[in-house]
């Protein structure tokens, strides 16, 4: 039997899920699947996408136990800090359930397995202007435009992103489409260039970023970028905090400019919808709006790296690797 053949016992499916069993440690369990119920869909998953910054920490045992319920994934199995199985970015296709959604293309914040059932309500039709495997980007567009939300960015501001990780770089497309506003991507890495440009940014090293930003967002999940951040920011300007830094401590230079500019640090986090909208949108409001958002075909520079499934448990701890290359690997299942 090949790796990833669906085995089938009765009305139940033998599917494969993946867990994080211990530090730098990857597993493909086998996982029952029966027939769904009423209220129920059936899956069959296409791809999943790897978060990589969130899944690093979970693959490392760094979620710290002050968190453990906080960043739990919706559907995931198990808990902090191992074994857990987690991921929330898989895209499929309806096999059975309800009929007005057999055969459609739907995204579900499901962890990376290859077959699995959910309630209905628990999944997105995908546009069909949307191809699959840019839809594995759903979550992370949700969480950079919560942060688009939250720091009241508008046409012609002047707008840093420190950090080009995934939802740096959506960020950075989704302010660039602002009209009349100049956006830089900021980055160690040189060849972020190359994306930066794709997505209609300018790009800079730290140390030759433009100052004096209305808006800057942080997204590298480190100190010396979140300092970077704040000192690219212009007089009383907004620095937007996205980074999830588990258990690790972070030191914040708030002497210097920081309170003579008086400058706002705002966190903003995927887990509420932004306060300037929360009384009008709802979650499955926004997963829509960023499923649609997604019908961008510059994005597909952003998911160029796929693993198949059946070497997801050999390969996933080297693509979590901090110096690991590509921005938004996915996991293929076809």
């Amino acid at each position: 039997m090949a790796p990833t053949e669906r085995r089938s016992t009765g009305t139940k499916k033998i599917a494969r899920a993946l867990w994080y069993v211990a530090p730098g440690q990857v597993e493909l369990r086998p996982q029952p699947v029966a027939a769904p119920v009423a209220g129920e869909a059936q899956v069959q998953t296409l791809y999943s996408g790897i978060s990589r910054g969130t899944e690093r920490l979970v693959l490392a045992g760094k979620v710290g136990q002050s968190e453990w319920q906080r960043m739990r994934a919706p559907l995931q199995a198990g808990n902090f800090p191992f074994p857990v199985k987690y991921g929330y970015c898989a895209v499929g296709t309806v096999t059975a359930g309800p009929e007005s959604l057999r055969g459609k293309t739907v995204f579900c914040l499901h962890p990376h397995q290859d077959w699995f059932n959910v309630p209905v309500d628990r999944l997105t039709v995908v546009p069909t202007s949307v191809p699959a495997r840019r839809a594995t980007l759903a979550a992370n567009m949700e969480t950079a435009l919560n942060g688009l939300w939250d720091s009241g960015a508008g046409p012609g501001d002047r707008i840093a992103v420190v950090g080009g990780g995934i939802v740096g770089l959506l960020i950075a497309r989704l302010a660039a489409r602002l009209p009349g506003a100049t956006v830089t991507l900021v980055d160690v890495d040189n060849t972020r260039a190359l994306v930066a440009d794709h997505l209609g940014a300018k790009f800079a090293i730290p140390a030759e970023a433009p100052r004096e930003a209305d808006i800057v967002f942080h997204t590298s999940a480190s100190a010396a970028g979140l300092n970077t951040a704040i000192g690219l920011a212009g007089e009383e300007a907004t620095v937007v905090e996205m980074s999830w830094y588990g258990e690790q401590a972070t030191s914040v230079e708030l002497g210097g400019p920081f309170h003579s500019r008086r400058l706002k640090l705002l966190s903003s986090q995927v887990g509420k919808v932004s306060a300037s909208r929360r009384i009008r949108w709802d979650f499955a409001r926004r997963l829509e709006a960023a499923l649609k958002l997604l019908d961008d075909p510059a994005l597909d520079a952003l998911v160029t790296e796929a693993i198949p499934f059946a070497d997801a448990a050999k390969l996933l701890p080297e693509r979590l690797g901090s110096s690991a290359s590509g921005i938004a690997p996915v996991i293929d299942y076809r």
